[in-house]
């Protein structure tokens, strides 16, 4: 690993307030079908908050009706209405993998996990490939059938979702990171929705160690199959990064190859995670806004970005108008844990660590 302990706190804490930071900005426009990169844009142009250094601003008074329909959250999640983070399954998730991994430790089983679905997180909180599972669980089946079984939502983002927290807790360790992710992942899911995960996953134990985004990315698309669809996308991204092409003009290549998938599916949230982080060159604010500004599943897309991101640089090295709204506290539908300090689930975070 190769951290001193102070170094080590202050990078999960990085990727705790980054995935919670990445989260909240991109929440109030996440429905990818209305939310374009376009409209995504024309809202900031309105709002004035292009280039986006900040949290959303509210909406503009001027809007037409129907013009930018946020989440009904926003109210919670744009900037100078913050006080402390709104609850989400991006953040959900990362609360209960922190709770599998102190209950059960590293050698947790697949069934362990929906075990602590059904005993943890309210079935309507959800959503998807994970609500599919759920329901399967709840009727008695085992993994992993409960990834396939009446479940269409098997390559979708939300095993990617679950990640961060087992490469939180594998610092420099992407090959033992993506193992423990494919573990959760295949309760819910099958394919690329399980090489999301293990590729996120992979990604954010690379960050501890890595001296860019790119050196990270790479080390994680060694952890998954290289003819997979996801890693395929991944490398074509960065070749468009390494080739000059803009931002934008990435993105709606990768739009013209992936779009068919659909705005939740992880192929080309992939994409677009993927051209935030080496668009944004490890520049914390610039990575989020980035990675928001290019839509589709922007809430979760912000989170993982910003936890990479955040890992990356470190929590010290976050502008504080992205963690002092946080108010160093969190909500979550996980039992037992909503209004948790930030703080305090990063030191759970690397005392677990501590114990590999």
């Amino acid at each position: 690993m190769g951290l001193h302990h102070s170094e080590l706190a202050d990078r999960t804490l990085g990727g705790w307030l980054g995935r919670i930071a990445g989260n909240m900005l991109g929440k109030p426009v996440e429905r990818g079908d209305h939310w374009t990169r376009e409209r995504i844009d024309r809202y900031l142009r309105r709002t004035g908050a292009l280039p986006l250094t900040d949290y959303l601003p509210g909406p503009p008074p001027d809007a037409g009706p129907g013009e930018f329909e946020l989440r009904p959250e926003w109210r919670e999640c744009v900037r100078g209405q913050i006080h402390g983070s709104c609850r989400d399954d991006d953040i959900d998730y990362a609360i209960l993998g922190l709770h599998l991994l102190e209950t059960h430790g590293f050698a947790f089983t697949t069934e362990q996990v929906g075990d602590l679905w059904l005993l943890r997180l309210p079935y309507l909180q959800t959503f998807t490939a994970e609500r599919a599972a759920y329901r399967s669980l709840a009727n008695g089946l085992k993994p992993p059938l409960t990834a396939s079984y009446d479940n269409p939502y098997q390559e979708w983002i939300g095993a990617l979702i679950r990640a961060d927290i087992f490469g939180w807790t594998s610092p420099g360790d992407p090959h033992r990171a993506a193992a423990l992710a494919r573990r959760d992942a295949v309760l819910s899911h099958t394919g690329n929705g399980v090489y999301g995960s293990m590729w996120a996953a992979a990604l954010v134990a690379a960050a501890f160690t890595a001296s860019r985004p790119r050196e990270a990315i790479e080390a994680a698309l060694e952890r998954i199959p290289a003819s997979c669809r996801l890693a395929r996308t991944v490398r074509h991204t960065a070749a468009l990064y390494d080739a000059g092409t803009s931002w934008s003009d990435t993105l709606a290549e990768m739009e013209d190859r992936t779009g068919g998938l659909g705005w939740i599916h992880v192929v080309p949230n992939a994409a677009v995670i993927t051209a935030g982080l080496l668009y944004g060159a490890g520049d914390f604010t610039g990575t989020v806004a980035l990675t928001v500004r290019g839509g589709l599943d922007t809430d979760s897309n912000g989170a993982t970005a910003g936890s990479v991101v955040g890992v990356l640089c470190g929590a010290a090295a976050i502008p504080a108008q992205w963690t002092r709204p946080l108010e160093d506290r969190v909500r979550s539908a996980v039992f037992g844990f909503d209004g948790s300090r930030i703080s305090e689930l990063a030191e759970r975070t690397v005392r677990l660590t501590a114990t590999v």
